[in-house]
């Protein structure tokens, strides 16, 4: 892969945050929401809890957390779909770009948007209620990596969908972080669970991540092996997905269903 292309990529997308406020607003407005939203939520709740128990890095934490995986999956999808909505594929993919760093420019997209999101959650849970994510220290590196590499690989899987499907299958990209939460055990842990639904959780990344951090909240270290699994499956998923998008693409291009990309479904 020529890095300097995968650089253009980044840099197309540069342009397009600094030059509409529109962009950039939304980098850190909903997740700040978020964070004030369910912060007063577990600050209520803890005047009903017993002495020595604490809401906040549990529920504020699990925001916290989950909404970096989220913000990590938009941050590919929203820049494969500015090229969507600029009508941008064949102009792009008549240069020399490969796939692979067609999505590389994304996924270093991504994550310069992430880290925006993640730095405004981060400063307001400490500011307004205290939860400092800083006291775990190195050990918080591996629960976030698990995320990171998860929501990259919700956001490939997401592109090749839209990419297969055509642009107004978009609305079905946005709610997958939703209808996959529960099954995570975000907000609980996975024995709250009937049984066929902690079966989904063992193959879901995120959800080793929210009960290693329930242990390390409650005072017990975390389970390597549970991470190990957790990171093992997240960059399968992202082999999965990358898979998927090239096959998608090399179709489109055979078929000649790229250059006829529009508004409506391509079946």
């Amino acid at each position: 892969m020529n890095p300097g292309r995968i650089a253009a990529i980044v840099l197309r997308h540069f342009y397009l945050i600094q030059g509409s406020l529109s962009r950039v607003f939304p980098l850190f407005a909903w997740v700040a929401i978020d964070m004030v939203l369910w912060g007063f939520i577990a600050k209520y709740l803890n005047s009903f809890a017993s002495a020595g128990f604490s809401f906040i890095p549990r529920l504020l934490g699990a925001v916290l957390l989950w909404d970096f995986l989220v913000r990590v999956m938009q941050g590919v999808t929203l820049a494969f779909f500015e090229d969507v909505w600029a009508r941008n594929f064949l102009n792009i993919f008549a240069t020399p770009l490969s796939v692979a760093e067609y999505i590389g420019g994304l996924v270093l997209s991504s994550i310069a948007t992430s880290i925006v999101g993640l730095v405004a959650m981060v400063l307001l849970a400490t500011t307004l209620f205290g939860l400092s994510f800083f006291s775990y220290g190195i050990a918080l590196a591996p629960f976030l990596l698990v995320l990171f590499l998860s929501g990259i690989a919700l956001g490939i899987f997401g592109s090749g969908v839209v990419l297969r499907l055509g642009p107004a299958s978009e609305w079905f990209i946005w709610p997958i972080p939703a209808l996959i939460s529960p099954f995570a055990g975000v907000f609980y842990p996975l024995s709250t669970l009937p049984g066929w639904m902690r079966n989904v959780s063992y193959v879901l990344p995120p959800s080793y991540v929210f009960e290693g951090m329930r242990s390390v909240v409650s005072g017990t270290p975390a389970s390597l092996s549970s991470l190990a699994c957790g990171t093992a499956l997240a960059v399968l998923y992202i082999l999965a997905a990358c898979w998927f998008f090239i096959r998608t693409y090399r179709r489109a291009v055979r078929t000649g269903l790229i250059a006829r990309y529009s508004a409506e479904t391509v079946s």
